[in-house]
């Protein structure tokens, strides 16, 4: 596997850092091991110094995070009639999949979008949507959204972080990545008041 960092540093004045963007959000939309917020955060910090475009490395990063999130929603809507097999009518692993069934019927745009913002979170909830056999209409535009506002909440986190930063790189990734935490964050804990409601 390549070192996407270093890859990504070595090709920052380079048209090639687009395909890069692409590959690794494309990538990430389902294999964990691949860091695809760094990256993202890095090419933001080259376009603050002008040696990137910041509206193209958004639009590339969109690009592969919507193409990726099509292939485990893909794969669920393939593998659906075996996993149904496999978790039988009062089992915790039915009782799991019927309630997020239901979440995905009632707030379907609440759960794709938020869900993107979560690493472990946005693979269990493609792929679920595809098992379920949600709509692909319906999960095509909230993963427009999810990946639109996921990639510009990345790539201007680093270009933000570029801006105050000029002179201190590493100070730069350091701004960065925390206002990805924080934005993260945010919505996790918006996520848990929601819950606690729910149940009240």
């Amino acid at each position: 596997m390549p070192d996407w960092i270093d890859l990504t540093e070595s090709l920052t004045a380079s048209p090639a850092l687009y395909a890069v963007l692409i590959a690794v959000s494309l990538l990430d939309s389902f294999l964990p091991l691949v860091p695809s917020e760094p990256v993202v955060i890095l090419a933001g910090i080259a376009g603050a110094t002008g040696q990137t475009n910041i509206v193209l490395v958004i639009a590339a990063t969109t690009v592969g995070a919507f193409l990726g999130d099509l292939v485990p929603y893909s794969i669920g809507r393939l593998m659906g009639e075996r996993v149904l097999k496999r978790l039988p009518v009062g089992t915790k692993r039915r009782t799991a999949y019927d309630w997020f069934e239901r979440e995905l019927e009632l707030r379907g745009g609440f759960v794709l979008v938020s869900t993107r913002f979560i690493p472990v979170g946005r693979y269990l909830a493609t792929g679920t949507a595809g098992v379920v056999g949600y709509p692909l209409r319906r999960f095509m535009l909230y993963v427009a959204i999810s990946t639109s506002t996921w990639s510009a909440y990345t790539a201007l986190s680093g270009y933000l972080g570029g801006v105050f930063f000029q002179e201190n790189t590493l100070l730069a990734v350091a701004v960065g990545v925390g206002l990805a935490f924080a934005v993260t964050g945010a919505v996790q804990f918006s996520r848990y008041i929601r819950r606690r409601k729910n149940r009240r």
